[in-house]
């Protein structure tokens, strides 16, 4: 007579022949055979959500009258201003937003991928602030002066651009330098 336990048990449960449990990770290779997240690809995909998370946030923080500066600013050198005061305008600011965030998401990558901890992050979308409120903004007519500008419109989008630095960065070392902390035991 044949045991049908011993073989249901080798196949359910992960256990060779011989005895022996198999270990099989996530992806569903042996734990040796792990495969590494493509670099490239996942800072597309954090980059477009990005984008799409906090530059929805954007256009909440404009209507609700948070800021004064358009959703649709990154578009104002290419695009009328009337149009971009339009809803349609709105979402092509949105998906300037979402391509803004997918090469800065593609940066941030490139020189700072190995970076632990959030920390990183934050000096990232910090450092996207003034970029664009201090430097470019002004000087390409996406935005006036910070100087004209009420303390709102300054603290709100800082504060933006601090947590979507956050996002992007902390994304990016959790997912590059942590995995061994989502390895099953």
């Amino acid at each position: 007579m044949v045991n049908h336990t011993q073989g249901t048990a080798a196949a359910g449960n992960g256990n060779s022949a011989h005895g022996q449990r198999k270990s099989f990770s996530q992806n569903g290779g042996a734990a040796g055979d792990e495969k590494k997240t493509n670099r490239a690809f996942f800072a597309l995909y954090l980059g477009l959500f990005a984008g799409i998370i906090w530059g929805a946030v954007k256009i909440i923080e404009y209507i609700f009258n948070f800021t004064s500066i358009i959703p649709a600013f990154l578009a104002e050198p290419f695009y009328r201003h009337d149009f971009l005061l339009t809803w349609q305008g709105t979402l092509v600011g949105w998906l300037f937003f979402i391509v803004f965030s997918i090469l800065a998401s593609f940066i941030y990558m490139f020189l700072f991928g190995k970076v632990r901890g959030p920390w990183m992050g934050v000096g990232y979308g910090i450092a996207w602030w003034c970029l664009l409120y201090l430097a470019i903004g002004p000087w390409t007519g996406m935005m006036g002066w910070m100087y004209f500008s009420d303390w709102n419109t300054i603290l709100t989008d800082f504060c933006l651009f601090l947590v979507w630095g956050l996002f992007i960065g902390y994304s990016t070392a959790f997912e590059f330098t942590e995995e061994h902390s989502r390895k099953p035991a």
